[in-house]
């Protein structure tokens, strides 16, 4: 599939968001709202598998392992280091337990028993259950004729939280996956469904959707209204869609920053709480006024993540794409 702008842009944005609140919370400040960071991410993912399922038709084994081999390496690359450093001493509050550190390399969900909260050892490394979840669903649709392929996603996640509402349950993989924010990877479908049937929105709805998304969000932050994906999820829907009607339009320009952004989303989501640690600690010891500190945070949070992906990230792709010259293989795409 083609570089479509907007989304890259909005991953862009999307990561920013969620390097932003954890910086702010980190430095004593609020920034709660750029946790829906997430929303747009799991919008956004639903959306590029359709997308490129419909482009570019794949087995199901296929698809598992171009994901896999996407998204495990760099995961685990950065768990062995939170491991290392908790090891190390670097991280006190961080308990470690054999149970737990395998049900985060597996993405099994399970309570962390440093907090009691269902996180992995990496604690942003929760929304690669869901991801994991989708990625199966999804693979198994792939079995079914086309038509049927939507319809059956969204029974079976529409029953998940339905069920989840109806008979409650402390049970971690219970409480996670009959979640509501797994039906923004449907309604991500459904928008690529619009998407490759050309029946966006024009510009002018397209822009209105994008400032009523915003505003929303700016409602929610500035209110301290309620936060959850019920709130956040349509919001993150109607900025996708919007985006995307602008592009279709074709009046996404390119823009550089933004699409390295982009292209490091991952590897910044994944890396940036180290740097943003590091950085609000050093603050506070030498005494910074907390909005430099927080700048300083965002910025190294960041640029951490745009040096994974350089280094760690990038390579580690390329090499997945390279044949393997023992036994004449190539890797998945990036995508």
């Amino acid at each position: 599939m083609g570089t479509i702008r907007a989304i890259q842009y909005l991953r862009a944005a999307a990561a920013l968001a969620v390097v932003i609140f954890h910086a702010a919370e980190k430095t004593g400040h609020d920034f709660t709202i750029g946790a829906a960071g997430v929303d747009v991410f799991f919008v956004i993912s639903g959306f590029i598998m359709w997308v490129i399922s419909d482009r570019r038709p794949v087995t199901p084994a296929k698809f598992i392992s171009d994901r896999l081999r996407r998204v495990v390496p760099i995961y685990w690359f950065a768990t062995a280091v939170m491991i290392t450093g908790a090891l190390a001493g670097l991280f006190p509050t961080l308990v470690l337990t054999l149970d737990h550190v395998l049900a985060s390399l597996v993405f099994f969900p399970a309570r962390s028993p440093s907090s009691g909260e269902i996180w992995p050892v990496l604690v942003q490394g929760w929304t690669l259950n869901f991801e994991m979840l989708f990625y199966a669903v999804f693979a198994a649709s792939l079995l079914l004729p086309r038509h049927w392929r939507l319809p059956a996603i969204t029974g079976l996640f529409v029953a998940l939280v339905t069920v989840g509402l109806v008979a409650p349950s402390e049970n971690a993989l219970w409480l996670t996956y009959t979640r509501p924010i797994i039906l923004e990877f449907v309604a991500g479908i459904i928008l690529g469904e619009f998407w490759l049937r050309g029946k966006v929105p024009g510009a002018a709805i397209g822009s209105s959707l994008i400032a009523c998304s915003l505003g929303g969000f700016a409602l929610i932050g500035g209110l301290h209204l309620s936060f959850d994906e019920r709130t956040t999820g349509p919001l993150a829907v109607l900025l996708v869609l919007g985006a995307l009607s602008l592009e279709a339009s074709g009046r996404m320009p390119m823009l550089n920053l933004p699409d390295l952004l982009g292209n490091a989303s991952y590897s910044i989501y994944l890396w940036h709480t180290f740097a943003i640690s590091v950085v609000a600690k050093a603050g506070g010891l030498l005494g910074m006024p907390a909005a430099i500190s927080m700048g300083l945070a965002i910025l190294a949070g960041t640029v951490a993540g745009i040096a994974a992906y350089g280094l760690v990230e990038r390579p580690l792709l390329q090499r997945a794409r390279t044949p393997a010259p023992a036994v004449g293989l190539t890797g998945p795409t990036a995508q």
